[in-house]
């Protein structure tokens, strides 16, 4: 199937490893351009090469923390690639640990790059589709934006409102042609799920319980994550937008 690609730029935060690259390489090999951020030089440097560098990918060092990133994105898209199509915001996990001990300064940090940081992308991006041809905006989210996940307790917090302010900014956008849809990964082969496991005090048994949990009995590959995103903000997913997509192997219960 030709999901439409040919040509057409995104923007991808967070992107220089994890499901963002996973979601660039695939975004490239079907034939479109990418402007890639993340927060230090050496790793997006590393990740634009193996994009294939300039002709495909350029790379932006930045921080969703930081106010004026969203319009360097855009403005990256368009000096490099004279166009800007859409965007998957994705952001590191805020540090792990229960809900009831994260102090004040804790949730400040990840409230300013989590969720404010990827509030203002959103807004930026969608102001810009809507006033072109539209487009699609991704967000990579997790699975406990609909089920708390034990031990993640900014995460259980922060994500859930990420989905409701997504669907709101797609009831408002939808009329000029823009789509914004949440990703939910469960259990991916990432650095940050290695390094949960590594935490846990016993790490080979955290990891064969979280593998017990998941109908398909196995983690999931990053590219298996990138494949949906790409589609998802392909043209051939022009019809989807204001819902959440899991890519769990299943592992979520709820209908």
């Amino acid at each position: 199937m030709d999901l439409g690609l040919t040509d057409r730029v995104y923007v991808l935060t967070g992107a220089s490893r994890g499901p963002g690259f996973a979601a660039a390489r695939c975004l490239v090999d079907d034939g479109a351009r990418v402007v890639l951020s993340a927060r230090h030089d050496d790793a997006v440097a590393a990740a634009v090469r193996e994009l294939g560098g300039p002709e495909r990918a350029v790379g932006l060092t930045a921080d969703l923390a930081d106010p004026e990133t969203p319009e360097r994105l855009v403005a990256g898209a368009r000096e490099h690639f004279g166009r800007l199509d859409g965007a998957l915001v994705s952001v590191g996990g805020p540090p792990p640990g229960s809900a009831a001990f994260v102090d004040d300064e804790g949730w400040r940090r990840s409230f300013e790059t989590i969720f404010l940081g990827t509030v203002r992308v959103v807004r930026t991006v969608a102001g810009v589709l809507a006033g072109g041809q539209g487009g699609a905006i991704g967000l990579v989210l997790s699975t406990s934006a609909r089920s708390p996940v034990s031990g993640l307790g900014i995460s259980n917090g922060l994500r859930p409102g990420l989905v409701g302010m997504a669907k709101d900014v797609a009831d408002e956008y939808g009329p000029r042609n823009v789509r914004v849809v949440g990703l939910l990964p469960g259990r991916i082969g990432t650095d940050r799920s290695e390094a949960l496991f590594a935490a846990a005090d016993d790490p080979d048994r955290a990891r064969a319980e979280a593998t017990a949990g998941i109908p398909l009995r196995r983690i999931g590959e990053p590219a298996e994550f990138g494949r949906v995103a790409a589609f998802v903000l392909s043209p051939a997913a022009g019809y989807l937008t204001g819902i959440t997509i899991p890519v769990d192997g299943g592992a979520l219960r709820s209908l």
